[in-house]
């Protein structure tokens, strides 16, 4: 006997009835409550990894800023002012020395902070000769947890 005489149609489709494989509509839901679940405890998780990694990441190019900064003040024998801030690593300050051996930074531009704002570059600072701050997730002073400022000085 041939395998569509078997099956007892044309085609090879089987006739609707008992054996028929599938999934309900129970077992479905059941899977999908499963995966919510599932997604309900872990979501907040990741969600704090990348808080945090935004945070490590601001530290990380503070430090950058500040390696730059010390290579600035070597050839030009004092830090950028406020007024010229951060950019006076990537292009030459009108009042900079003739020994400005930049750009100090590999990028043409100055970097923004993981949230997408700019730094902030304050010298004199009040207790070192410069501070780089980031406000965080929220971009206003203070804060907690990630979203606490960032602060070369507090490193």
């Amino acid at each position: 006997m041939s395998s569509v005489a078997m099956r007892g149609g044309r085609g090879g489709r089987q006739a609707r009835g008992e054996g028929e494989s599938g999934f309900t509509l129970v077992e479905m839901l059941v899977v999908i409550t499963i995966i919510g679940l599932i997604m309900a405890l872990v979501g907040p998780r990741v969600l704090t990894y990348l808080s945090e990694s935004k945070v490590k990441a601001a530290r990380i190019q503070i430090e950058s800023f500040s390696s730059a900064l010390d290579l600035f003040y070597l050839d030009n024998g004092r830090f950028p002012s406020s007024s010229e801030g951060l950019s006076a690593l990537v292009q030459r300050p009108a009042t900079a020395a003739a020994a400005w051996n930049g750009p100090y930074l590999k990028t043409a531009t100055v970097p923004a902070d993981p949230w997408g704002r700019p730094y902030v570059y304050r010298a004199p600072a009040d207790h070192a000769p410069y501070e780089i701050a980031s406000f965080g997730s929220t971009g206003e002073p203070g804060g907690a947890g990630t979203a606490a400022e960032i602060k070369s000085t507090s490193q």
